[in-house]
């Protein structure tokens, strides 16, 4: 080897490290178009059965049962913004946002009658977190912030929005889009198989999808019937707020039960803790209770033996490896990127052992 052999090699590996560069950096600045697509195909997912049904089942063809499913999705969301504008409305009327000296007296008096109703002023707790400051050196001034915040964001929601719609629509009414755009980047011998994995990975995604749905309804049914019968007030948004963000695993629940909590707390301040905002707190913990364990030992066990075929324990797994190396995110998009891997590992690997033992049920 001569150098300049070396030098055409220390110059192709030069260029191949550049291109990756760039290619990162352009995936980068066009992030938000690769979410765009990301969601636009988990919305076609989860629409896709409601396309087939209204082509076979009510004869509609492609493009009217596409323009259905697509306003009935619309209107989901458009109804879904509606019901939150009040709770929001509500919960800064609550929170005296404008007033934040009101909003620290209230906090202050919600822990004074906690510590006076637990006696927790006997130990001294009290005379601690007054020493502490704790509450003089809190910045309520942040919660105004995020407020203003969340309101400057509905502008690019709002094109966000239009984006994920118009994606989705093609999405659907072309189905074979994607596929096609992929098929083009594949060799020739290896066609049938990307076929048939996209297929399969169609086919669970779907499945999975509308599963989540069915999770979501169930939970919110039962948060909703609870905090009626308790009498939290916007009790329907409270309800589908927390069962969304029940679609977090395991720490979707923690989160949902603290922010149910705290808006029902925040609904009364003011009120006597001992006779309104303690009793409707414990109310709310059942419910919570009740709704978790109904999702944890029927809901999800349905979901994932029927819809990713994997076990319970590989689940588990798998989500918490995702979430260690990736965070949130990773925890939520676990089990549809496992469940691709999984199809396209034994399309491809099928006689490994290893490979046969993780996909036997599919």
């Amino acid at each position: 080897m001569n150098s300049k052999q070396v030098s055409n090699g220390i110059l192709r590996a030069i260029g191949y490290l550049l291109g990756v560069a760039i290619l990162l950096f352009f995936l980068y600045k066009i992030q938000s178009v690769i979410v765009y697509i990301a969601i636009s195909a988990v919305i076609s997912l989860t629409g896709r059965p409601i396309v087939a049904f209204l082509r076979r089942r009510l004869k509609f063809n492609n493009l009217l049962a596409v323009i259905t499913t697509m306003i009935m999705l619309l209107g989901l969301i458009l109804g879904l913004v509606g019901l939150f504008i009040p709770l929001i409305v509500e919960q800064g009327h609550n929170l005296s946002l404008l007033d934040i000296e009101k909003l620290q007296v209230n906090i202050n008096n919600i822990y004074n009658e906690t510590a006076s109703h637990f006696n927790l002023d006997k130990i001294n707790t009290g005379d601690s977190l007054e020493n502490s400051e704790l509450f003089s050196n809190l910045n309520f001034t942040v919660i105004p912030e995020f407020l203003n915040s969340v309101v400057s964001g509905l502008g690019s929601f709002s094109i966000g929005l239009f984006s994920v719609l118009f994606i989705s629509f093609f999405f659907l009414k072309d189905s074979k889009l994607f596929e096609n755009s992929l098929l083009a980047l594949v060799p020739d011998s290896k066609v049938s198989r990307v076929k048939n994995s996209i297929e399969k990975i169609k086919d669970l995604l779907s499945r999975y999808f509308v599963g989540l749905v069915f999770q979501i309804s169930v939970i919110f049914v039962i948060y909703t019937i609870g905090l009626l019968i308790v009498g939290v007030e916007n009790a329907v948004v409270i309800a589908f707020l927390c069962a969304l963000i029940n679609l977090i695993p395991y720490l979707g629940p923690v989160i949902g039960g603290c922010i149910m909590v705290l808006l029902t707390m925040t609904s009364n301040l003011g009120s006597s803790f001992s006779d309104v905002i303690l009793p409707e707190t414990l109310y709310v913990l059942i419910v919570i209770a009740i709704g978790q364990l109904i999702d944890n030992f029927i809901s999800q066990p349905v979901i994932f033996s029927r819809s990713v075929k994997s076990h319970p324990l590989e689940i588990f797994l798998v989500i918490v490896i995702a979430g260690l190396l990736f965070g949130i995110v990773g925890m939520i998009i676990a089990i549809p990127a496992y469940t691709a891997l999984k199809v396209i590992l034994k399309e491809f690997l099928a006689d490994n052992k290893i490979v046969q033992s993780l996909t036997k049920n599919l």
